[in-house]
């Protein structure tokens, strides 16, 4: 089903609710947010994937779309993020087919991997300030085939600049204050896990990035009492498929569902 979250035409997401018999985590709600270089692609793109999750995960799934970087619509960074924020703020309190989530598990591929770090991590804009109800509900995050220092993308890939990043960051010499793998952990977040995963078959993203954020994180995470899980974990060894080919494969949903159901399991156990 389609569901307005705001006032804007791209407002919008699709939810895919389990199956009505199905007594699997019915209280958890899992988010994927597209990729497409800030410029392109829609929820209906991944229709497939979403019902793939509800089916291995038994949890809700729902995928926003966001405002893009068009000609006719020339944003730049934090509006992608903004929407983004406002879809889960409406997720996390919205009484739709189920009541609204317990625990949240939020996926981000390519840009979207950036779009939330931007939330999750303590970046500079306070619009993206997420409430204490979503970071309170928010147990995992996991990124797949992510841009995080854009500076080091551009090292890597400098015809990236004029194709997507100067639209959707504006035309600058460098671009330290978005690289969100120099960001600090927001106040009440420890307890969320992150999960980073990358493709050995990747072309158009390369794993420096998902190194970078990783060893970011894990600076963060010895920053703080450990719990009986990691706070960050990587996959950069099972998927072979293209940046984008992954997402209709089979070893991709299969990493995230584990992810989610060994994290219910974790906290069902946990002492209260």
């Amino acid at each position: 089903m389609e569901v307005a979250y705001g006032p804007e035409a791209l407002h919008k997401l699709d939810y895919y609710a389990p199956p009505a018999d199905s007594s699997r985590h019915q209280q958890a709600l899992v988010v994927f947010v597209h990729g497409g270089a800030w410029r392109s692609e829609d929820k209906a793109d991944h229709a497939g994937l979403a019902r793939t999750l509800v089916s291995l995960t038994g949890c809700a799934v729902a995928v926003p779309n966001y405002r893009l970087t068009t000609s006719d619509c020339p944003i730049h960074h934090p509006s992608h993020a903004d929407d983004v924020l406002r879809a889960l703020h409406f997720l996390a309190t919205w009484s739709g087919p189920q009541p609204p989530p317990s625990a949240l598990y939020v996926l981000g591929h390519s840009c979207s991997a950036h779009i939330l770090a931007s939330i999750f991590l303590a970046s500079p804009f306070p619009s993206l300030t997420p409430s204490p109800q979503l970071i309170a509900i928010t147990r995992g995050i996991l990124l797949s085939e992510g841009i995080y220092d854009i500076d080091a993308l551009l090292r890597s890939f400098p015809n990236y600049k004029q194709w997507f990043i100067a639209p959707a960051f504006g035309d600058h010499d460098a671009y330290p204050d978005v690289n969100v793998a120099s960001y600090p952990l927001r106040s009440g977040a420890d307890h969320i896990r992150w999960l980073i995963i990358h493709s050995k078959g990747d072309s158009l993203v390369d794993q420096l990035q998902s190194d970078t954020i990783f060893s970011h994180l894990s600076i963060l995470a010895s920053q703080i009492p450990s719990g009986p899980r990691p706070m960050v974990q990587k996959n950069f060894d099972e998927i072979q498929e293209d940046h984008n080919e992954l997402l209709t494969g089979t070893v991709y949903p299969r990493i995230i569902a584990d992810f989610v159901a060994q994290d219910i399991s974790s906290s069902t156990d946990s002492p209260s």
